[in-house]
């Protein structure tokens, strides 16, 4: 008894002998062979618009954008006032991570870790190093800690209540760093310019129970960056919404470009 013809089972054997008579005529059909080239330049532009997604970060108008914030932040960075209630007047309030935090909350906490090291760079060309790097050093390592994990959050929750915990959680976070690394790093390490005695006192001057460096650094340096936190995200929250409208905008634009350019 012959078997029943079934459609489905003849699927693959249609499906072979439709790619055996195109790879057949693929250099003998005109009207083929421009199909094929379609079906292979789509697929190409499928995987450039996939690779660009997935490397977004890296596309010329964000490193354009991480460039010009960093090269901000590291101008602002040479502009700074002491905050003598709170500690000695060699710790100076900048305002160098509201452009950084800005980019970060636009691009993510990766750019941010770009903008902070841009930032230092560029720092370093206007004004050189006066510490042997060490304050450079601590000044990207403290800024990292508050724009990487409020970029983190606010990449989760992207709303007004997930940013403000994100920038309380970067200035939590950047105050307890700052704590431990100037009690285990840069006090010490300015205890080469200046003795440990003097800079104890200076702090005790302010809060009279500071007597060893983890007092000095939990009573004059963290009420200090928490300060910081605070002022760098009441500006950021001022005008982070007007910068991102127009970061958006150029991303807009330069997406129409590229379309009006394809056509």
């Amino acid at each position: 008894m012959a078997a029943a013809f079934s459609v489905k089972d003849e699927m693959p054997r249609m499906d072979r002998h439709i790619r055996g008579f195109l790879s057949r005529n693929l250099t003998e059909d005109p009207a083929v062979r421009f199909l094929h080239t379609m079906n292979l330049e789509l697929q190409n532009e499928f995987q450039e618009d996939k690779k660009m997604r997935e490397n977004r970060l890296m596309s010329t108008k964000n490193l354009v954008v991480m460039g010009m914030f960093g090269a901000l932040a590291a101008v602002l960075m040479l502009f700074e006032f002491p905050l003598p209630f709170l500690a000695p007047s060699f710790y100076g309030l900048d305002l160098s991570e509201v452009p950084i935090l800005v980019g970060t909350f636009a691009l993510g906490p990766v750019a941010g870790v770009v903008m902070e090291a841009v930032k230092i760079l560029v720092k370093l060309v206007l004004k050189p190093t006066s510490t042997g790097f060490v304050g450079e050093f601590a000044n990207f390592v403290f800024g990292c800690s508050m724009v990487v994990p409020a970029g983190v959050i606010y990449q989760i929750h992207k709303t007004k209540k997930g940013a403000v915990i994100a920038m309380a959680a970067g200035t939590g976070i950047m105050a307890a760093v700052g704590v431990a690394g100037n009690a285990l790093v840069m006090l010490p390490f300015y205890s080469n310019f200046m003795p440990l005695d003097n800079i104890l006192a200076a702090g005790a001057a302010i809060h009279p129970a500071v007597g060893d460096v983890w007092t000095f650094a939990l009573l004059c340096v963290g009420p200090f960056n928490v300060v910081k936190g605070i002022v760098v995200s009441l500006i950021t929250a001022l005008v982070y919404k007007r910068v991102s409208v127009m970061i958006h905008a150029v991303w807009t634009e330069s997406r129409k470009q590229k379309i009006v350019v394809k056509k």
